[in-house]
């Protein structure tokens, strides 16, 4: 949620930023009109109800007709006082309603564009030539097959369309690249946290999920009302909900693992066969609350340690900067990593750092104590970089690790967690 007395003093730049996004900028006057009509109604019931009070002490100290009279006159009021009250909660929810709609302010650097306009920051890794080596690449589906590791079909029969079994040294490739990814974080400062996988609505809307990611999110209803959530960022982010931080001793990392569920509304194409696109997966995830000036390093340093994993798993990789048009509800600015998958011919997304700065934490009351440079406490900001091991990296590391014979290399770093185990399918 922005600042509504920012909104009042610069609705030009937050216009702008919608304009940028794409996004309606008429949503802007709404929110300002909103605004003056529950100021308005809150003036009003707010006179009234003070006129009933100084009547209720005149009550007290008159009698006989005078106090009849009073009484009469208070009774009315009381009325009005009602009707005030309820014209001031009628405009506070729409103008909370309003507020809520409007996506966070990009930031001036962020490049303007849509989706296919981003801009790469960099390029890393060599892309195998498989040309070269004399063999056709496999896609991680049929690999997995190969191997006995991936059952698409049972998973289907079982769970639905887009569901899966891992099974074998691939299910223990996945566990072994999620708890390398967990002992990186821990190395980097983050606190290891297994999060819940279901939560309330006022913390699935206090992240910014109910808004652009409502239609593939899983909803819990009678006699729940909760939600699966899709990344332990919101958990992470909702964890604080209406706390004062201590931040004297830097930013709070957290490093998040859980299952996550999305529905995946409407996608279709190439990414759902196979692993790429489902509705169950496991993940490690990135979390930070900073102080507003240290927040944009800690972006950089979180995408540099995204970076680690890819660079660690020997994967080719490339970093770019989402535009404005292609930024998440949330996000004031967005880097994308995205790893080469051969069975595509391209880059694919595997990891997103955002900083959200004070938007999330607006909407979950979410502070931390500055004495030095502001009276009480102030807005943190919120940072979440996803994926940091997710199903596609697994995807990754079959597809660029696979040798001609349809066994996969086991990435030298993950070989301790595989109890030693160099190659997958020699057994299958």
């Amino acid at each position: 949620m922005l600042d509504i007395q920012f909104i009042r003093e610069h609705a030009d730049v937050v216009k702008e930023s919608q304009r940028k996004r794409g996004e309606s900028v008429e949503l802007v006057d709404e929110v300002l009109t909103s605004d003056e009509t529950r100021r308005a109604a809150l003036r009003d019931f707010e006179a009234a109800r003070a006129q009933q009070k100084e009547i209720g002490k005149k009550v007290a100290a008159a009698s006989g007709d005078d106090k009849a009279k009073l009484i009469a006159e208070t009774k009315e009021l009381s009325k009005k006082v009602s009707e005030y009250k309820a014209a001031a909660d009628a405009a506070t929810g729409e103008y909370t309603t309003a507020m809520w709609k409007l996506s966070n302010i990009v930031e001036p650097e962020a490049p303007e564009g849509g989706e296919d306009d981003y801009v790469v920051v960099k390029k890393v890794g060599d892309i195998r030539d498989f040309a070269a080596e004399g063999f056709e690449p496999k896609d991680h589906l049929t690999l997995g097959r190969g191997v006995a590791g991936i059952d698409m079909e049972r998973g289907v029969k079982v769970g639905g369309s887009r569901f899966y079994f891992l099974r074998g040294a691939v299910a223990r490739m996945q566990i072994a690249m999620l708890t390398m990814a967990v002992d990186q974080a821990e190395e980097h400062g983050f606190t290891l946290a297994i999060t819940p996988t279901l939560v309330r609505p006022e913390v699935m809307r206090g992240t910014g999920f109910l808004n652009s990611h409502a239609d593939e999110i899983y909803r819990l209803r009678e006699p729940d009302d909760q939600y699966l959530v899709g990344t332990s960022e919101v958990a992470l982010a909702g964890m604080h909900e209406n706390e004062i931080l201590n931040l004297e001793n830097g930013p709070l990392r957290y490093c998040g693992w859980s299952s996550c569920y999305r529905r995946e509304a409407g996608a279709a194409g190439k990414d759902t066969s196979g692993i790429i696109r489902v509705h169950q997966f496991d993940k490690v995830e990135m979390v930070k609350y900073a102080k507003p000036e240290e927040s944009y390093d800690e972006l950089e340093s979180m995408v540099n340690d995204a970076e680690n994993i890819l660079q660690l798993l020997g994967l080719p990789y490339r970093v770019i900067s989402l535009c404005t048009g292609d930024i998440g509800f949330s996000a004031a600015k967005t880097y994308d990593l995205e790893v080469w998958l051969p069975s595509y011919g391209a880059y694919k997304e595997i990891s997103s750092c955002s900083n959200c700065v004070d938007f999330q934490a607006r909407r979950a009351n979410i502070k931390y104590r500055d004495p030095e440079n502001f009276k009480g406490s102030r807005y943190v900001h919120t940072l979440n970089g996803s994926g940091l091991a997710v199903g596609r990296t697994m995807a990754a590391i079959m597809e660029n690790y696979q040798q001609a014979d349809g066994t996969i290399k086991v990435p030298e770093v993950l070989v301790p967690y595989m109890g030693g185990v160099e190659v997958i399918g020699d057994q299958a």
